[in-house]
């Protein structure tokens, strides 16, 4: 005899496995009464709240069902008295709200274009009816059952199933009476396999503390932003011809207290942002602060999409740290990890048992390279979730821009796999059609919701049109950086002096491509560390010229067309390789050497920043122009920097350890050459060779030049003249 269809939906909430819960749950007419259910495993005795007062509930079964039969009106949401043990409270029945996700919010996620979703999906805080509680929202369409657990239910995955919206694939509940600090997570059970999944939620806004990876309640802010001034210049502020020069930063190891342990982020703000306005930086870029495992991933390995990091604080922290640095004019740019995610088994590999931010195929769906999975740009809630996050930052964050990482691993199928072990596209070919319309969607955004916002592409190929509009046919980057500059200059700088003369070529090539995209001319934390040695150490030479190339290089990054990045201890000759686990050996700074570098890093930066030759143009042709780059035989390349009302400087670079005394060179105008900065200078740790005040020029054509100007060039040195 089968049985009743009462007795089946009992089983399945004992089993935990009620696709519907709702349906069963709560309060029903049946056969004109009304009947409310409650599955409470936990409780002894359970008492319903009706009209007439406490009705006690009878208990359909010993593992916590309890039911009632009525025939007066009861009010929603039904209200409990629970006894357990030698405890009693009073407690809303979920089952007894309606559901709050209204049609517009499930069509747009499901269309890719919900790009507040952080307002919908996860834990909101919220009120229902004026009882304070949480709404529980995440997607899993391959799921049999979802529950919410935490330290509100014993973790016990009976106890609060939630609702599935229609054929959306997304679940929720409103779980009355919690509020910020309750721990959870979703437990899942796969409708294919029946396997359980135990997964922290992917639009959590914090979580605990490391080892722990639950999900936290969080408020959304309480920080009162200060920064109205700087929004309102951001959008009209002509970037294109600004100085651009950022201050890359990991905040774990930037420096650390006395007792070895991270600053907060208010405690960051408190020193590092005086530091980078001293030394004359523009922006600070920080490595990724979306919450991640294990320190040594630098914040790469990203498990918390939403999350703030809680090594260095709160939510509300970090919008005071960026508060502060908008009200001392610095900008920030956020590094941004969209071109994979790690396999963690409690984060969103396999979510909900399936390939469901990534691709079932690893041909598809996996970078071998770094053992991550690659997201499944196609699929329209997964695109959601990647614009939702670059939206979050930049609205609740006011993050000024993103640097997106790993570009090229997003762009090519063929990405650091071998013949066999990927697949072509629709048509044959190895370029990633999926994530091409992704990063157009994503940049068409950021610059359309967030005038004056940036994004910088970490790419390193010869992808066309990187930095170009989407509507010209480009990616619609804002800059990109400029890998082939970087790796050409630091192969030459590592060569012996005696040698430059044969590698000439790698100063000049650049130049042929400088203009075809919007440039970043990058030394990042990618370049020191995992045995490439810090810049310091990968120049050669004795004491004396390691410091003078370092400064040379310095000099030399500084006066090329193109924004500039340093990662932290460029600026002052870190001798070590960055170690993400310790402080920067800011010790160094009693050595006259490394305060050296310091004192020659910021005179560059504020000279850099306030000389429109040296920053307008710095994506136009018209902005440089060789005045000797054939001079391969003593190492020795000079060029002007031009702004757009005509002012230039000029800049000659030195790369042998000799003095060059009498070098002539031709300059476009006649009058006095003021030596405005010489990285040989005493004070920088030079041998204080170079031109005093500065050189006037001689009527002797030179170089195409109707006057000329003989100069002394320092040994391993940069100068730099200004007309006056």
């Amino acid at each position: 005899m089968a049985k009743p269809e009462q007795d089946i939906q009992q089983q399945l909430i004992l089993d935990a496995r009620h696709h519907d819960p709702f349906a069963y749950l709560g309060l029903h007419g049946e056969s004109g009464n009304q009947v409310f259910r409650t599955f409470q495993p936990y409780a002894d005795r359970v008492w319903l709240k009706t009209a007439q007062g406490w009705d006690p509930l009878t208990r359909r079964h010993g593992n916590g069902i309890f039911e009632w039969h009525g025939t007066s009106t009861l009010d929603r949401p039904c209200l409990l008295r629970i006894e357990a043990g030698n405890s009693g409270y009073e407690q809303h029945d979920p089952y007894t709200f309606p559901p709050s996700l209204s049609s517009d919010e499930l069509y747009l996620f499901g269309q890719g274009r919900l790009l507040e979703a952080y307002k919908t999906m996860g834990a909101q805080l919220t009120e229902q009816f004026g009882i304070n509680g949480v709404r529980f929202t995440v997607w899993a369409p391959n799921a049999e059952r979802v529950s919410v657990i935490g330290n509100f239910n014993q973790w016990d995955g009976r106890v609060h199933p939630m609702r599935a919206n229609g054929s959306s694939g997304v679940w929720d509940i409103f779980i009355p009476n919690l509020g910020i600090g309750d721990l959870y997570k979703f437990e899942i059970r796969n409708r294919h396999t029946g396997n359980i999944h135990i997964k922290t939620d992917p639009y959590g806004f914090s979580f605990e503390q490391r080892p722990g990876t639950a999900s936290k309640v969080t408020s959304r802010t309480q920080h009162t932003w200060q920064d109205r001034r700087w929004l309102e210049k951001r959008i009209t502020a002509d970037w294109l011809h600004a100085p651009f020069n950022c201050y890359e930063v990991h905040l774990g190891s930037w420096k650390r207290n006395s007792q070895g342990y991270f600053l907060n982020y208010r405690e960051l703000a408190a020193e590092l942002i005086p530091y980078v306005k001293e030394m004359g930086y523009t922006h600070i870029e920080l490595l990724p602060v979306s919450e991640h495992p294990l320190n040594e991933s630098w914040g790469y390995q990203t498990t918390g999409y939403f999350g703030v990091t809680n090594r260095f604080g709160t939510p509300d922290d970090l919008r005071f740290f960026v508060d502060s640095c908008h009200q001392a004019d610095i900008g920030v740019i956020l590094d941004w990890v969209p071109g994979h995610f790690p396999k963690d088994d409690w984060a969103l590999a396999r979510f909900d048992g399936t390939a469901l931010y990534e691709h079932e195929d690893p041909r598809l769906g996996e970078h071998q390279e770094w053992g991550t999975y690659v997201f499944n740009y196609g699929r329209n809630e997964v695109r959601n979730f990647l614009l939702a996050n670059a939206h979050y930052w930049l609205g609740e964050f006011h993050i000024d821009g993103l640097r997106v990482d790993a570009v090229a691993s997003m762009l090519y199928l063929d990405y650091a796999r071998k013949h066999g072990e990927w697949l072509p596209n629709q048509y044959g070919g190895r370029e990633n059609l999926d994530a091409i319309e992704f990063l157009k969607q994503l940049n068409v955004m950021v610059h359309e919701d967030f005038p004056g916002a940036l994004t910088i592409a970490e790419e390193s190929t010869a992808w066309p049109m990187i930095s170009r509009p989407v509507y010209l046919g480009g990616l619609g980057f804002s800059m990109k950086w400029n890998m082939g500059w970087m790796n050409d200059t630091l192969s030459y700088i590592e060569e012996n002096p005696v040698h430059r003369r044969y590698h000439h070529d790698k100063l000049t090539f650049g130049q042929l491509y400088a203009y075809s995209e919007n440039f970043v001319l990058p030394f990042s934390h990618d370049e020191v560390v995992h045995g490439k040695r810090s810049l310091l150490d990968k120049m050669p030479g004795d004491t004396w010229q390691k410091f003078a190339n370092l400064r040379l290089l310095l000099t030399y990054q500084m006066t090329t067309p193109g924004k500039k990045l340093n990662f932290m201890g460029n600026e002052f000759g870190q001798g070590r390789e960055w170690n993400v686990n310790a402080s920067l050996d800011w010790h160094l700074l009693n050595t006259d050497w490394h305060k050296g570098v310091q004192l020659a890093s910021k005179d560059l930066n504020h000279l850099y920043k306030n000389t429109p030759a040296l920053n307008e143009l710095d994506f136009e042709q018209h902005g440089f122009e060789w005045v000797d780059c054939y001079d391969a035989d003593q190492s020795v390349i000079s060029y002007c920097r031009r702004s757009s009302d005509g002012s230039f400087v000029l800049v000659i670079l030195n790369f042998t350890p000799v003095v060059r005394e009498g070098y002539r060179l031709g300059v476009p105008a006649a009058g006095y050459y003021a030596e405005i900065f010489n990285s040989d200078a005493a004070c920088y740790g030079g041998s204080n060779q170079g031109n005093g005040a500065g050189v006037y020029t001689e009527p002797t054509p030179w170089m195409h030049h109707p006057q000329s100007i003989i100069v002394t060039l320092p040994p391993l040195a940069g100068v730099i003249l200004q007309l006056k």
